[in-house]
């Protein structure tokens, strides 16, 4: 069986991260299954973790008042599922739902953010990643909004 370790490095999430801080964020994750429909994450809900997508696909979604919920973005194999854990006041913006059987692995926001805390180094490169991530979402969501604003004139 491959260690957790050595699946954490081979996620493009953190494929940069020297050795080092692979082992020290190994020690706030865990492998992780959702069947089809699981609510992986909720909206307003605390924010306690984040998901490397090993393979499987999770919708991103909110909720409109009288609608149906509306999928932002599709995240598959090689993505990442949550980044309020790391923004005060750690409550999640979003849902996320199990669009089939994905299995992950979850990280303990809680855990890597003593982590950080305690270097700023990794702090700053966990970080720059997600900070990329947030920009290509609000994009996404963007021209989400966009097709949905058209589609209603």
């Amino acid at each position: 069986m491959e260690s957790l370790g050595k699946i954490i490095k081979e996620h493009p999430f953190f494929e940069n991260l020297i050795p080092e801080y692979i082992e020290l964020i190994a020690g706030c994750a865990s492998l992780v299954k959702f069947d089809e429909g699981h609510m992986v994450l909720k909206e307003g809900e605390t924010a306690d973790n984040f998901y490397l997508v090993r393979n499987g696909k999770i919708a991103l979604q909110i909720k409109l008042p009288n609608h149906e919920a509306v999928i932002l973005d599709t995240i598959g194999e090689g993505q990442v599922v949550g980044w309020s854990w790391l923004f005060a006041p750690y409550q999640t913006h979003f849902d996320a739902r199990a669009l089939e059987s994905t299995r992950a692995i979850s990280f303990d926001g809680k855990c890597l953010r003593k982590k950080i805390d305690q270097d700023h180094n990794l702090g700053f490169h966990i970080m720059t990643q997600f900070v990329k991530i947030i920009q290509n979402r609000l994009q996404a969501t963007r021209l989400k909004l966009i097709d949905l604003y058209n589609a209603g004139k």
